[in-house]
C-alpha cells in the first residue's frame, strides 16, 4: 500500500507539471523581473534625486551671483522633475524670479501650476495658491478671494496669517465689517503668526471696533 501511495503521488506531481509547470515557471520569471525592475527604479529613483539636488543648489549659487540666466537654464528641467519635492522648488523658484521683474500674470501662472499639481503633497499646493492670490489680488473680486482661501484662514492651518489677512481684507471690500473685524481678531490670537502680521491685525481689529490688543499681549506670553 506504501508503494502505491508513493508512485500515486509522483503520478499526480508528474501530471501537475506536464500541465501546469510553464503557468508556474512564467508565473515565477514575470515576478522575478518585476522585483528586478522595482529594485532597478528605486536606483534610479536615488540617483535622480541626488542630481537634481545638485542642479538646485547649483542654480541657487547662481541666484546668489546674480546670474539670473544661468539660474533660469538649470532652474527649467527641474520644473519638470519626477521627484516632486525638487519640481515643487524649481516652480516656486521660477515663480519668485518673476515676481523680481514685476511679472505679477507670468509669477500667478507658475503658482497656479504648483496649486494644480495633484501629484503634490498638499502643504506644497496650499502655499501657491496662497502665493498665487497674493499676485493676483489687486486684480481679483473680493468674492473670489474668499472663495478661493477660506479654507485655509482659520486657526490653526499652516497658511492662517496670509489666508486670513487677504480674507478679512476682502471682506471689507464687501463691507463685512464683522466678519472682517472677528478674522482680524483671531489672526491677532494666534501665537504662530509673525508679529509683524499680527501687530496690524491689532490695529484693524480695534479700528473694526474688536479688542485684540489683551488677546494679542496674552498670545505673548504663552
Amino acid at each position: 500500500m506504501s508503494e502505491v501511495d508513493d508512485e500515486l503521488r509522483r503520478e499526480r506531481l508528474t501530471s501537475f507539471w506536464t500541465r501546469w509547470g510553464l503557468v508556474v515557471g512564467a508565473v515565477i520569471l514575470i515576478g522575478l523581473a518585476a522585483f528586478g525592475g522595482y529594485l532597478y527604479w528605486q536606483h534610479r529613483q536615488h540617483e535622480q534625486a541626488g542630481a537634481d539636488g545638485e542642479q538646485l543648489q547649483a542654480a541657487y549659487d547662481a541666484l546668489g551671483q546674480n546670474d539670473v540666466k544661468t539660474a533660469q537654464a538649470k532652474l527649467a528641467p527641474l520644473a519638470q522633475s519626477d521627484v516632486d519635492a525638487y519640481r515643487a522648488l524649481a516652480s516656486f523658484t521660477q515663480a519668485d524670479i518673476l515676481l523680481q521683474r514685476d511679472d505679477l500674470k507670468g509669477a500667478a501662472a507658475r503658482f497656479a501650476t504648483i496649486a494644480n499639481d495633484a501629484s503634490l503633497p498638499q502643504p506644497f499646493r496650499d502655499l501657491a495658491l496662497v502665493r498665487q492670490t497674493m499676485a493676483e489680488y489687486d486684480t481679483l473680486k473680493p468674492e473670489a478671494v474668499v472663495a478661493r482661501l477660506r479654507g485655509m484662514a482659520v486657526p490653526g492651518n499652516a497658511w492662517f496669517g496670509s489666508a486670513g489677512e487677504m480674507v478679512a481684507v476682502a471682506y471689507l471690500r464687501q463691507n463685512k465689517r464683522a466678519e472682517a473685524g472677528r478674522l482680524f481678531g483671531q489672526i491677532a490670537s494666534e501665537k504662530d503668526v509673525p508679529d509683524t502680521l499680527r501687530q496690524r491685525a491689532v490695529q484693524m481689529a480695534g479700528v473694526l471696533g474688536v479688542d485684540a490688543v489683551g488677546q494679542s499681549e496674552d498670545t505673548k506670553t504663552q
